[in-house]
C-alpha cells in the first residue's frame, strides 16, 4: 500500500510543496524561511515517524502568517491524499507531552471532518521574532484541510518556546498512532463504513 503524497500550492503570496510518506522513519527537509517553524516541521515528522518535506517562499517582508498557514492547509492536503480510503488505520490518536515546566495534550481523529479545538495561552505575543498565535493558525489550517478532529490543551507552561515545542511533540505522537495500520482492522474503522 503506498501511503505517500506530494502536493504543490501557488498564489500571489505563496509558494508551497510538500510530499509525506506516512510509512516513513522521520526524515525531515524542512525549508520555508521562518527559522522557529522549520524547526517546529523538524519535530513534526521526526516525532511522528512521518517522512516530511516541506519548502515554501512566502511573502515574509509582510509576516510569516501566509507561509505558516499555507504550509498547513498544503500539509494537510497531503495527509488526507496519502491516507486514501483510510482501511485498516487506527484512526484515533492522543497524547501527553511534558517539555521541562510545560504539559500538552494532543488528540486526533482521523474522522473526514475537520473540527479544531484549541486550549494554549502564552506569556507574551511571540517566541523570539515567531508570532505565538501562528501556532493556532497552523493547525487550523492542517485540520481544515486533512479533515480531521484536532483537540490541543495546554493545562499549564511558562516558557514560549516550550510551549509551542510540547504541542507540535503531542500532535507528532498522537498522529503516529492514529496513522498507524492495525492488521486487525480489515476495513475502514467507522460503522458507517466510510470516513468521509
Amino acid at each position: 500500500m503506498d501511503r505517500t503524497a506530494e502536493i504543490s500550492r501557488q498564489t500571489k503570496e505563496t509558494k508551497v510543496k510538500v510530499a509525506i510518506n506516512l510509512d516513513g522513519t522521520g526524515k525531515t527537509a524542512v525549508e520555508t524561511g521562518v527559522g522557529f517553524f522549520d524547526h517546529m516541521l523538524d519535530l513534526l515528522g521526526r516525532h511522528s515517524l512521518i517522512d516530511l518535506s516541506a519548502q515554501a517562499e512566502g511573502d515574509l517582508q509582510v509576516d510569516a502568517h501566509h507561509t505558516v498557514e499555507d504550509v498547513g492547509i498544503v500539509l494537510g492536503q497531503a495527509l488526507d491524499k496519502a491516507l486514501g480510503e483510510k482501511r485498516g488505520i487506527a484512526r484515533f490518536g492522543w497524547a501527553t507531552v511534558p517539555m521541562d515546566e510545560t504539559l500538552a495534550s494532543a488528540a486526533i481523529d482521523l474522522s473526514g471532518r475537520a473540527a479544531f479545538v484549541y486550549n494554549a495561552r502564552y506569556s507574551d505575543g511571540a517566541i523570539g521574532q515567531f508570532p505565538a498565535e501562528l501556532v493556532e493558525e497552523f493547525f487550523k489550517a492542517l485540520a481544515a484541510n486533512a479533515k480531521l478532529n484536532l483537540h490541543i490543551n495546554v493545562p499549564y507552561g511558562t516558557n514560549n518556546h516550550h510551549i509551542a515545542e510540547a504541542i507540535f511533540k503531542a500532535v507528532a505522537k498522537a498522529l503516529r498512532q492514529a496513522v498507524a495500520l492495525d492488521a486487525r482492522i480489515a476495513d475502514v474503522p467507522s460503522t458507517k463504513g466510510s470516513l468521509a
